[in-house]
């Protein structure tokens, strides 16, 4: 494939990630709405997660999108992998008849699709523990990547993230829709335009405990169709129960790290975007929290 055509195919995550970038009205043109694309220059989209989030707000959200393709689904969980798969693949009904769609791929193992030449792009919507290494390895297959927050769960494993985006030249986008609602894009340019006077204190409150989805805590054999050894990835081992996984993996500090990192991630940034701050940040932080003293979820609250 020549550079200039693979450029063009890739005008839509650069002006995805333009739109976050700053406060700004920007044309439908754009975002790529207006003519139709020919598939040839289609965006070839995979898919790695695809549970509640993945599903609902990422692929739901891509699949209008003219300038890409969904071309393949990934996820440890059978069940949820395959619903995926069916969602795509109904979207582009009209699309498969024309055989212009030839059908979505779901695989257990993201290095399949990390693997696939044709796939130019991956958007990450894993537990948090398994942000980084996908995210890292597309990169160095020459893949742009959009990841959901946080970005990482340690500054060493941010660090070479970002060192690996740089060096093999991708686009990388921190998927965090707050972005994009209008209360706070109008609320980040106020304040940034001076409309509220010097801002001198900024103050976040993030959501109390643990929001919880009932499961069972009674340890067992995972379920068929569930690739827990690859859903613990580099994570200590630990007994499979149902409560651990899936929603739940927020509230255990193994993968996550609670509302700090759940919300905290959303809210803290909008607090920079509105500061101006956003390539500088706090040289030091201070805050509380109480961790459990026993029990499954052992993030602070």
């Amino acid at each position: 494939m020549f550079r200039s055509e693979r450029v063009s195919r890739r005008g839509f995550v650069k002006r995805a990630a333009a739109v976050v970038a700053a406060p700004c009205v920007v044309p439908a043109s754009a975002l790529g709405r207006g003519d139709s694309v020919a598939p040839s220059n289609r965006i070839a989209l995979g898919f790695i997660g695809t549970g509640s989030h993945g599903v609902n707000r990422n692929i739901k959200r891509f699949l209008p999108e003219p300038d890409a393709w969904a071309v393949a689904v990934c996820d440890v969980d059978f069940d949820l992998r395959e619903a995926a798969k069916e969602r795509v693949e109904k979207h582009y009904s009209d699309a498969t008849a024309k055989g212009s769609y030839k059908g979505c791929a779901a695989y257990n193992d993201f290095r399949e699709i990390i693997n696939r030449k044709d796939i130019d792009a991956v958007v990450i919507s894993t537990p948090d523990h398994w942000h980084v290494i996908p995210a890292v390895m597309a990169a160095r297959a020459g893949k742009d990547v959009m990841c959901e927050k946080p970005l990482s769960l340690t500054v060493v494993e941010g660090r070479i993230l970002s060192d690996t985006v740089k060096r093999y030249s991708r686009i990388f986008q921190t998927a965090s829709e707050n972005r994009s609602y209008e209360c706070y894009y109008r609320m980040a340019e106020l304040v940034r335009n001076g409309r509220i006077g010097a801002l001198r204190h900024v103050r976040v409150t993030l959501p109390r405990g643990h929001s919880i989805q009932q499961a069972s805590m009674e340890f067992g054999p995972p379920p068929k169709g569930f690739d827990y050894d690859m859903w613990l990835g580099q994570a200590p081992w630990a007994p499979y129960c149902p409560a651990r996984c899936h929603w739940n993996f927020r509230w255990i500090l193994d993968y996550s790290g609670g509302q700090l990192t759940d919300w905290g991630a959303h809210l803290i940034d909008i607090a920079q975007w509105g500061n101006n701050t956003e390539d500088s940040g706090p040289v030091e932080v201070e805050g509380k929290g109480e961790f459990p003293k026993e029990g499954l979820y052992n993030t602070a609250t």
